[in-house]
């Protein structure tokens, strides 16, 4: 490129490196609880008992974390990518073989912080244009951007050092710029995280999701007409499987002891929202069942073939007193789309796992 054709004195390494280290920050959270929210979905065999029910909107908080995380990470990745790009016209392009890795790493790196950072978002409106499972994609994805964050900062390291402390007289231009970029990730920051955090839901302008609107005061993600369950069947019973099985109709899970609590359904999507739930504590019915002390539970929905028609309750969780086989919500009896004629609700939990249109518990 001619001489001076990038003539921005934004373009270099001390505005590269704050806002490298904000972009760091943010991805780091990102990853940390995305990798949390997927351990809690599909733990490794070695986690399966020790997975905690406590606190109570520990998941809330990761996942709300992670999906506000990945939302100011939209900008803070746009004005890097600014502060660096004239290093793309650089001739020759490539100087030896270890400034062609270089070169490789970085395409990489951005590459899959861009399918990243764009899948998420679509994620977060229920929209996937693509053929491929998007859970296990952003897993992998969410391993290779960080792999090649780590790799890029290590290559880097010497420069990042020598621009890491603030130079004096700083440049007008980088104060200004930086104050731009600041106020672009508060301003997303600030008007969608009302999904999440109660105190923000009055500029919750431009989140995916309001959490308190749906019926009965709750969103819904998986309808019954998707389920194919709108109507239970007419023979409905719970099963409970154990060394002690048993079967109950729903006038029998009525006549038992009704507990109510609140707990938040917080869905993968990074919206969340309190409900008060009302049913049989599960507890209850696993030691009706004689199920030894530490067990998990299988939980099988009539749902046909749903992606989260069956799932564990890990033995913490199922011991938890939180944790019920919810009748009612809100004080009105279970919708269709909310799971009737009976559900799942637990503490610290994703809500793709809270399982509706329960129709089997099975100790493990």
């Amino acid at each position: 490129m001619p001489e001076g054709a990038f003539r921005s004195p934004l373009h270099e390494p001390r505005t590269a490196v704050v806002i490298g280290r904000w972009l760091g920050a943010a991805l780091l959270i990102c990853f940390a609880t995305g990798l949390f929210s997927h351990v809690l979905q599909d733990p490794p065999s070695w986690l399966r008992d020790h997975l905690p029910s406590r606190p109570v909107d520990g998941y809330r908080v990761t996942q709300g974390l992670h999906v506000i995380s990945g939302i100011a990470a939209v900008p803070l990745l746009g004005a890097k990518l600014w502060t660096v790009y004239p290093r793309l016209f650089e001739w020759p392009p490539v100087r030896g073989v270890r400034h062609a890795l270089e070169r490789v790493g970085i395409a990489v790196l951005v590459a899959a912080l861009l399918l990243e950072l764009f899948t998420g978002l679509l994620n977060t409106l229920q929209w996937y244009p693509w053929p491929f499972p998007f859970r296990q994609t952003h897993f992998w994805l969410g391993w290779l951007a960080t792999g090649g964050l780590l790799v890029h900062v290590a290559a880097k390291a010497p420069l990042i050092a020598e621009h890491w402390r603030r130079v004096r007289p700083a440049l007008v231009e980088r104060r200004g710029f930086l104050t731009a970029v600041a106020v672009s990730v508060g301003a997303v920051t600030l008007t969608t995280a009302g999904q999440t955090v109660p105190g923000l839901r009055r500029l919750d302008l431009f989140a995916p999701r309001r959490p308190d609107l749906g019926p009965l005061g709750l969103p819904i993600n998986r309808t019954a007409a998707q389920a194919g369950t709108t109507t239970a069947p007419a023979d409905w019973q719970l099963v409970v499987d154990g060394p002690r099985a048993y079967r109950l109709t729903l006038a029998d899970l009525r006549a038992m002891a009704q507990v109510t609590v609140r707990l938040p359904i917080a869905c993968v999507e990074g919206w969340s929202a309190d409900a008060h739930w009302t049913g049989v504590r599960v507890r209850d019915l696993l030691d009706r069942a004689g199920a030894p002390p530490g067990a998990r539970v299988r939980v099988t929905s009539f749902e046909a073939d749903g992606p989260y028609a069956v799932s564990e309750l890990p033995a913490d969780h199922a011991r938890d007193p939180l944790t019920l086989l919810a009748l009612r919500v809100n004080g009105e009896e279970l919708t269709a789309d909310h799971g009737f004629p009976a559900r799942i609700i637990a503490p610290n939990r994703p809500g793709v796992l809270q399982t509706k249109w329960v129709a089997r518990l099975e100790v493990l």
